[in-house]
């Protein structure tokens, strides 16, 4: 008899659940029409049911297009496609990464040395014992860049979660930056990029992390090679400093040690790249903020890992903003997100989570490899406030798509300006309110519609702490609504054809060879070299 699949293996999609259809109707009576404005009038009580706290973060959902009944439905989803079983498979190490046939355990990354009470074996005790040798080692030696006063620069090379991730977070917790190290991030193959962040070098008082797994990512190693050219080209620099300027995040140690490097931090298969700022990744921002300050990052993001474990579904944040995600994007057809971060330091977290959530649930076909008949991931997109303001907050006014708005805002300020921000502040409230409320003008060019909807997540400070919650939470929000959708959102195929295409075009830019290319390609090809 053939062995029987583990829960997590069999578990529907949400549009094959029987709670569907009823979400359809509901959405079609109430759900469609349901005016936030009337909603708050009726129920004197609507923001206390729609918001809550998690470890760090208030979130207020109260300003959605939701009711008690649309969340008791989007509960009753969450139950049938078992995201409570997928989600415990994913912290045991079940290798839910099925196309790749991995575990997924970035969540291990910031786990205690020391798992909580015991209620079995600790299957994964090999794998805690081996992060935390490698935190232990890779924390010593940011200590020791931060001890270095003759290192005043270092630069990170990676792309893709081995730059993202790492540059959002030394900007984020910049605050918290030792001073007199500055850090740099280069990730893109053009190479203005890179010349534009070497001009202003000095190479014996430069560290260069060249971060990739396999130490074979096409614009990662073409990066380095001209960083390492540029450092021995430099006057009293030779071949054996590289060992000293040059730090490698990977797994492959040979191809480090080819190149130069004899101090390398690796991680494992089960991190992916998006994830992986938990990791050696993180080794910028450990020497930004310091090993007690990363150990913090890592122990906020713990206790968001605990919430989203232990706090029943109805409580649970992450579960609550996954399936607000559902309901927006396959009943109420809403395309795309607004991120608006009112946090300068902030700056990059949009982008970071583009690729988190665009990359993650950004699939067309489910695990069994067939097309999926509900959307999946919406585009996500943003700027931090008060700047989006004048740039495309009048669309999201005025224009003819609703957009729905999370808006990320910080209590505390860490200067002493004074009155910056009260004003900040105000503005984001402002915002929220206005796409809410709207106002009513005849003349039809200063009508606002309002009932647009948006979340408003607060946290008091911006700390290694909360900022290492806010990233989790994120994480478990797109896991639940990528699990409700069926797909896999842990692997990332659609990255690898334009990689390969690129590898055949490449030769024919200096040879001109247009053979077996479409003629668009084929014209620009000639339209190039004609300049090139």
């Amino acid at each position: 008899m053939a062995a029987a699949h583990p829960i997590w293996q069999t578990r529907p999609r949400g549009d094959q659940t029987s709670v569907w259809p009823r979400l359809r109707d509901h959405f079609a009576k109430s759900g469609a029409g349901l005016d936030l404005r009337q909603a708050f009038a009726a129920d004197a009580r609507r923001f206390e049911r729609f918001s809550q706290s998690a470890p760090y973060i208030f979130g207020d959902l109260s300003k959605n297009r939701i009711d008690a009944v649309t969340e008791q439905l989007l509960l009753e989803l969450a139950a049938e496609c078992r995201i409570k079983a997928h989600r415990d498979a994913m912290f045991a190490g079940e290798p839910i990464n099925t196309t790749e046939g991995r575990a997924v355990l970035h969540t291990l990354l910031r786990a205690p040395r020391e798992p909580g009470p015991a209620t079995g074996p600790d299957k994964l005790a090999a794998q805690r014992a081996q992060v935390h040798e490698t935190l232990d080692a890779m924390l010593a030696f940011a200590e020791s860049v931060r001890a270095d006063a003759t290192i005043t620069d270092i630069v990170n090379i990676g792309i893709g979660g081995s730059d993202l991730g790492p540059q959002m977070a030394v900007q984020a917790l910049d605050a918290f930056a030792i001073p007199g190290k500055r850090l740099h991030f280069v990730s893109n193959v053009d190479g203005h990029e890179l010349a534009a962040t070497l001009r202003h070098l000095q190479a014996r008082s430069t560290l260069f992390l060249i971060a990739s797994k396999t130490f074979t990512t096409i614009e990662t190693m073409t990066n380095a090679r001209s960083a390492r050219h540029w450092f021995e080209s430099q006057a009293g620099i030779g071949r054996a400093d590289v060992a000293r300027h040059f730090v490698g995040l990977t797994t492959n140690l040979a191809a480090a040690q080819e190149f130069g490097i004899h101090t390398t931090f690796g991680f494992w298969d089960w991190v992916g790249g998006r994830y992986s700022v938990w990791s050696a990744i993180g080794l910028p921002l450990a020497i930004a903020i310091g090993a007690e300050g990363f150990r913090a990052f890592l122990a906020g993001a713990h206790q968001m890992d605990r919430h989203f474990c232990t706090a029943p579904l109805s409580a649970n944040l992450p579960v609550r903003l996954g399936l607000l995600d559902v309901w927006y994007r396959n009943f109420h057809g809403f395309s795309s997100r607004c991120v608006a971060p009112y946090h300068s330091a902030l700056r990059r977290y949009p982008a970071y989570l583009q690729q988190l959530e665009m990359e993650s649930n950004g699939k067309r076909v489910g695990l069994d490899g067939q097309p999926l008949a509900a959307g999946t991931s919406p585009v996500i997109w943003g700027e931090p406030g008060t700047n989006g303001q004048h740039a495309y907050f009048q669309m999201l006014h005025q224009g003819t798509d609703v957009v729905p708005v999370e808006f990320v805002t910080v209590a505390r300020a860490r200067h002493d300006l004074p009155g910056h921000q009260s004003m900040l502040l105000a503005n984001a409230l402002a915002q929220a309110q206005a796409l809410m409320q709207g106002k009513a003008d005849s003349g039809g060019h200063r009508n606002f519609p309002g009932n647009r909807p948006s979340t408003f997540l607060l946290l008091d400070d911006l700390t290694p702490q909360s900022f290492g919650a806010l990233i989790a939470l994120q994480e478990h929000r797109v896991f639940v609504s990528g699990s409700v959708w069926g797909l896999n959102s842990f692997d990332q195929w659609g990255v690898e054809l334009g990689k390969v295409l690129a590898k055949d075009i490449e030769p024919r830019l200096a040879s001109g060879a247009g053979a077996g290319l479409d003629a668009s390609t084929a014209g620009l090809l000639a339209r190039i070299r004609a300049d090139y």
